[in-house]
């Protein structure tokens, strides 16, 4: 892959190596790069080859978050699960059973950060799903779905945003009987609407709904009505929303909906739509190189400008980007801030997501597309990514810190006659800085080793032991002990 416009011109070659390629040759390639843990055989997620100093200096010790799957349905090639990487590429937390996770990220619920995501029928848009949420030592706190009249597992996968106030916003979709000859279809016809709710994370009700036929007409797709759509038993997809967020300090709601091209803003308390940027209802002017297409996440930023994912492809119309725009209400009219561009000719023809750093910093996601891309502000790119094989709903970089109620795992075996092996993990304990290793007759007699330094998500060490048991310690940056196991023979 060829690099442009950025800094680290050593991270041309793939960054990250997921099963699922297309070609034969690919495929025995990628099943060898999986990692292969002898503390945890069961694990065998993707290798990862990041180079450390591809991600900007002044973006702390953030982590990537990514929940790769497969490209459809019948794809049963692609590892499929959750991954929390460090700076080098090097798996921290790894959730692989197999089910898709959608929206992997760090969030905060009353006070304290979370980890979020998506679990369910993921068959767009006929999904059914909660959103799962986790504290800081992966213990479930909450699973929160739709409230009111419908049903609590009938939540879409595309939004599980948490606000201040502990509220959730959510989308639906409800096979609704609507008239669609003016898209050529039946007068008594069948769509999917989209529901917006704002639900209260501890009770379960929802505090505010807006059903998307309320105030846009299926005529307002961008989406054509396909042969045999429109039915009960398979509704016109017109407006598919695909992100909800805060907008004027809380005062409104943007709904970004891919099928209308279209960017919605709704007043929080009445639900009646103020106005639509984009597609064949805007109320907006759009200035040069402005229009969207089958675009995702939009989201209101601190300095005033509205960024989206805009996928422009499925069918293609332009280059998928990510956009900042400018939004003059008064003057009715939108112009391009700044684009940040693909480094080559990739297109999405779906998901993705535009997240802003705290330095300022763009870091993109491209969905249906193989790659997470990170920029300055001003649109310059600084590194560029790639997985090969599937897909991936968000990509995102956070700052995380947690620890499992689970303790550490550790095995031995027996290279040399005099020589234990000892492999230590912790899968999602991030503040771990290196290993002890002890042994004695028992655990109420042990000895120290040796102390050695983290090396990955699995760390090994050579010993010659005091004795047959064998008991490895977590440590942090400070020495202090953070668990411990006692180490088993290694089974393989």
């Amino acid at each position: 892959m060829a690099m442009k416009g950025t800094v680290f011109a050593g991270l041309a070659a793939a960054a990250l190596l997921l099963t699922g390629c297309t070609a034969d040759a690919d495929k025995d390639i990628a099943v060898a790069e999986r990692w292969d843990f002898h503390s945890r055989p069961e694990l065998a997620p993707p290798k990862v080859d990041i180079d450390s100093g591809s991600f900007p200096d002044d973006n702390g010790d953030l982590k990537t978050f990514l929940a790769p799957k497969g490209q459809t349905a019948a794809d049963d090639k692609s590892w499929v699960g959750g991954l929390i990487l460090d700076s080098t590429g090097d798996p921290m937390w790894i959730r692989d059973d197999s089910e898709q996770l959608w929206d992997l990220r760090v969030q905060e619920y009353q006070g304290k950060p979370v980890l979020t995501w998506w679990e369910g029928l993921a068959d767009t848009p006929h999904t059914a799903g909660e959103v799962v949420v986790l504290d800081d030592s992966y213990q479930e706190i909450a699973r929160v779905g739709m409230g009111g009249e419908l049903p609590k597992d009938t939540s879409d996968l595309h939004e599980t945003t948490i606000t201040a106030d502990g509220t959730m916003f959510l989308i639906s979709y409800v096979k609704t009987q609507t008239d669609l000859s003016s898209v050529g279809g039946d007068k008594d016809g069948w769509a999917w609407e989209g529901i917006v709710q704002e639900v209260d994370i501890d009770t379960g009700d929802p505090l505010f709904e807006w059903h998307s036929l309320d105030a846009v007409p299926v005529d307002q797709s961008e989406a054509a009505l396909k042969d045999g759509e429109g039915t009960k038993d398979e509704p016109f997809d017109y407006i598919h929303l695909n992100s909800v967020s805060e907008d004027d300090d809380g005062s409104a709601l943007l709904v970004s909906a891919r099928n209308t091209h279209a960017v919605y803003q709704l007043d929080r308390k009445s639900a009646e739509l103020n106005w639509v940027l984009g597609g064949k209802a805007s109320d907006f002017e759009m200035g040069d190189g402005a229009q969207f297409a089958w675009q995702h996440d939009a989201q209101r930023r601190p300095d005033g400008t509205l960024t989206m994912f805009d996928n422009h492809a499925a069918p293609r119309l332009g280059d998928t980007r990510g956009l900042r725009l400018d939004v003059d209400e008064k003057k009715k009219r939108a112009e391009v801030v700044t684009e940040y561009p693909a480094p080559d000719d990739r297109s999405s023809g779906s998901q993705g997501n535009f997240q802003e750093l705290a330095n300022g910093n763009v870091v993109l996601g491209w969905g249906s597309e193989p790659y997470v891309s990170e920029f300055s502000k001003d649109g310059k790119l600084l590194a560029d990514l790639t997985f090969i094989g599937g897909s991936n709903y968000r990509a995102y970089r956070f700052d995380w810190h947690a620890q499992p109620t689970a303790p550490p795992t550790a095995t031995m075996s027996h290279p040399q006659a005099d020589i234990t092996r000892v492999h230590m993990s912790w899968n999602g304990a991030t503040e771990v800085a290196s290993w002890r290793v002890l042994s004695g007759d028992d655990e109420e007699h042990l000895t120290e080793n040796t102390e050695v330094e983290r090396t990955g998500f699995e760390t090994a060490a050579d010993i010659r032991p005091n004795g047959s048991t064998i008991v490895v310690e977590a440590l942090d940056a400070d020495g202090k002990s953070l668990g411990s196991t006692r180490a088993v023979p290694q089974n393989r």
